[in-house]
Order: C-alpha cells, then structure tokens, then sequence
C-alpha cells in the first residue's frame, strides 16, 4: 500500500487536498484537476542501477511506464532507489529525468535485431522537451532515507545480457533505502499517450539501484521495466523477460515511482492551428486567471508558462 505521508509530500502546494483515500492503490488517478500516479512502495525483489555516467561507470537507464488520459501538467515526483550505506545527502551530486514515447515512436524501424523484442519498450531517444536536471536548474531534489538497512534479492547493474541460464542478474545486495523528492522548476507538459519515465541519480560513490515495486496494474495500461547502457542503445532490455529469465514464468517488474500535478481537460492538440490559444485560454478558465495558473501549475511565471505550453504546441 502506497504511504499516506508519501502522497501528501506529492500534493503539497497543490489545491488544497481533495483527493480521496482512495488514492491509496497503486494505480493512476484524476479528479477534476488533481493527477497522480504512483506504483506504490519497493518489494525487495529487483535493485537497477539507473546512473549517470562517471569514470569507468558507463551511463545506465532503468525507465518504466505510465499513461495519461488528458494533457498533464507534471510538476513533482518521487523516486526510490538503493545507495550504499553511509551514503549522505551530499553525497547525491545529480538527478536528471527524461520521458520516452512508447516503440516505435522516436525510433529506428525496423530495429537492429541485437535484442529479443522491440515491442513497448520505451523509444530509442527521449521527448527533448521532457528533459529535466538538476545542474541546469530545471529540478531541484531533496533525498530522505526510508531504511538504513534495506535488501533486495537480485541486481542488475553492469551485466547487460540476455539470461541463458535463469535466473540471470547479479545477484542480492542491501544498502540505505532512500526517497527522493524532486521538484520540476520548469514543469513537463505532455498529451495524452503512454510513455516511459527514467530517472537518473549520480552519486559521490558507488551507484543508484533503482528499486522495483510491486506490478500490480493489469496490461496492457502497464508494462514492464527496461533497461540499456551506453553500449546496449539504441536498444533496451527488458529486466525480469531477458536478463532475468525463465521463459513463460519469468517475472517481470515495475519500479517506485510517483508523479503529480494537474490535468489540462480542455487543452489545445499540439501541431494543430490555435493549440497555444486554446491551452491559455484552458488553464486560465481552470484556474481562475494565467496568474493563478502558473501558481498552482508550478510555474515561476506568466511568462514562464507561456513558453511551456509554446513548446507543448510546437510544430
């Protein structure tokens, strides 16, 4: 079950809290602008490492899904991840954030051939304009450790391949269980579809194990987690099918994750005559005026929220 205390983090800032305990269920959710989606809470069954690139550490990617049903305005998330332990804050130098359309958008087709599948995995590049980082000051992160002493039972970590043997992977591994909170000071606008979300966390020492959490929501709104480094891409690897393996019984994973902010109900189409006007006039009916929009939306401005919706609307 998802912690209250992790969803009243997410919605701090927000409109008031008028989402129902409901939202305890590891599902997505809206209410008349209100949107989150959270996988719930780690199982201790899969550690990733999704990292940046350091010396003699090759930049890894561990992204899994989520939908949306109405243009969203993400302005927060969590993530959960393993860090060594006696790990400080300090000690987390950087976080980035890049969301994929779902294969074969942003993609070579057909693929290379060099993987099993291909099918709904996250894209071969990200959508540009849903990268968010720390050192350019598009997020801000705080860390909190949930567990000083936290196991998981395999890793996957530097030993990108196909499970000849199952189970793959490289085995258990405990460390600090550790929550970060990030902010997006330039929030992500997307339409409705299914994407991919990946995190990335670079530490002082050691990496980032990103933790799975239980999979729980029925396909085909869910799929399962991938990974790739920087010699595997373009393409990616599924965790549990292909790395782990097993066959018909080979389990697949999701990772812990959550997203909030608000929906857009009456936003314009991108690409399409009139998609900047109508979204302004949208949120500024929603919420009272553009003024009171950029507040609740997450935007430091009226300006700022202009040109985030001029690159929603982007041809």
């Amino acid at each position: 079950m998802v912690t209250l205390n992790r969803i009243m983090r997410l919605l701090v800032g927000s409109k008031g809290a008028r989402l129902a305990l409901g939202l305890l269920v590891a599902t997505p959710l809206w209410s008349a602008d209100h949107f989150l989606f959270t996988t719930g809470n780690p199982d201790g069954l899969m550690g990733a490492a999704s990292r940046r690139a350091s010396p003699g550490k090759l930049e890894t990617e561990t992204a899994d899904d989520f939908t949306l049903d109405q243009t969203t305005v993400i302005s927060r998330a969590t993530i959960a991840g393993l860090v060594p332990s006696g790990t400080q804050p300090q000690d987390i130098k950087e976080v980035e954030v890049e969301v994929y359309h779902v294969f074969p958008l942003d993609s070579a087709n057909p693929p290379s051939g060099k993987v099993p599948s291909r099918g709904n995995s996250p894209s071969d590049v990200e959508i540009g304009t849903a990268t968010r980082a720390g050192n350019p000051g598009t997020l801000t992160f705080s860390p909190n450790v949930l567990n000083s002493n936290f196991g998981v039972g395999n890793t996957v970590v530097n030993d990108l391949k196909v499970a000849t043997a199952p189970p793959g992977g490289e085995g258990s591994t405990a460390g600090e269980e550790v929550e970060i909170t990030i902010t997006f000071t330039s929030p992500i606008i997307l339409p409705a579809g299914h994407y991919f979300f990946r995190p990335e966390v670079l530490l002082t020492s050691g990496d980032f194990l990103y933790l799975s959490a239980p999979k729980v929501i029925p396909a085909p709104k869910d799929l399962q987690a991938w990974i790739r480094n920087s010699n595997l891409a373009p393409d990616w690897l599924r965790i549990g099918t292909d790395i782990v393996g097993g066959g018909a019984t080979a389990p697949q994973f999701n990772m812990t994750f959550s997203l909030a902010g608000e929906t857009v109900p009456e936003a314009g189409t991108p690409r399409v005559a009139n998609c900047l006007g109508e979204t302004i006039a949208a949120v500024a009916q929603e919420f009272g005026g553009t003024y009171s929009a950029a507040s609740n939306l997450g935007f430091s401005s009226v300006q700022a929220l202009q040109d985030g919706f001029t690159l929603f609307c982007k041809p």
